[in-house]
C-alpha cells in the first residue's frame, strides 16, 4: 500500500512538472501579460536614445518609453527574416515618420540563438533603423515559448495591466500598412 502511495504521489508530481513546462512553452497571450524578461541595452547610443534609456547593462521591456513595443523575434539564419527585414524597414520608417506616432510606438527585435555579432551582421547587411538585442543562449526565446521566426509580439506599455499583450502572431506581414493600423488601434495609441 505504501508503495502504491509513493507511486501515485511521483505520477502526480511529474504530471505537474510536465504540464508547468508545457505552460511556459506557450507563446505569449493576448490579454495576458509579457513573461518577465531581462534584455541587454544597446551599445549603440542611437538605439538607446531611440529606446529611451542610458547607461549599459540589462533592462525590461516596460522601461522603454513608448506607449507600445512591437517585439520581433528573429534570426539572421532565418531566411523568411531576411525576406521580412525590408518590410519591417518600412514598419520602423512608417511610425518615425508620422508626427502621430513617433515616439508612441517602438519596435525591437530579440535574435534568437544569435551573438552580438551575429546581430550586428543582420542590422548592417539589412540597414536596419531599430535595435536588435541578441539572444545567444536562447534565454528570452525560452520565456517567449520557444516561438519560430519570425513572431511578433505588441505590448502596451501604459494601461493598467503592466506590459499587457495585444498581438501575437507567427509570419511576415505582407500588408505593413495594415499591420500598423492594427497595433495603433489595438494598443490604444493617441
Amino acid at each position: 500500500m505504501k508503495k502504491r502511495f509513493v507511486s501515485i504521489i511521483a505520477i502526480m508530481l511529474i504530471l505537474a512538472s510536465a504540464t508547468a513546462i508545457a505552460a511556459t512553452t506557450q507563446p505569449p497571450q493576448v490579454g495576458s501579460s509579457l513573461p518577465e524578461m531581462k534584455l541587454l541595452k544597446p551599445i549603440d547610443a542611437h538605439d538607446l536614445q531611440y529606446l529611451g534609456l542610458s547607461g549599459a547593462g540589462l533592462f525590461s521591456p516596460d522601461q522603454v518609453k513608448a506607449q507600445a513595443l512591437i517585439i520581433q523575434i528573429f534570426s539572421m539564419y532565418c531566411p523568411y527574416c531576411q525576406k521580412d527585414a525590408p518590410n519591417v524597414n518600412r514598419l520602423f520608417d512608417l511610425m518615425e515618420h508620422n508626427p502621430n506616432l513617433k515616439g508612441k510606438i517602438k519596435i525591437l527585435g530579440i535574435g534568437v540563438g544569435n551573438s552580438p555579432f551575429e546581430v550586428n551582421t543582420f542590422k548592417k547587411k539589412y540597414k536596419i533603423g531599430f535595435p536588435l538585442i541578441p539572444d545567444a543562449d536562447f534565454k528570452i526565446h525560452k520565456v517567449v515559448g520557444e516561438v519560430r521566426t519570425p513572431y511578433f509580439v505588441v505590448v502596451k506599455l501604459n494601461g493598467p495591466q503592466k506590459l499587457g499583450v495585444v498581438y501575437s502572431r507567427l509570419g511576415a506581414h505582407e500588408n505593413i500598412e495594415t499591420f500598423l493600423a492594427e497595433v495603433v488601434k489595438l494598443a490604444d495609441i493617441k
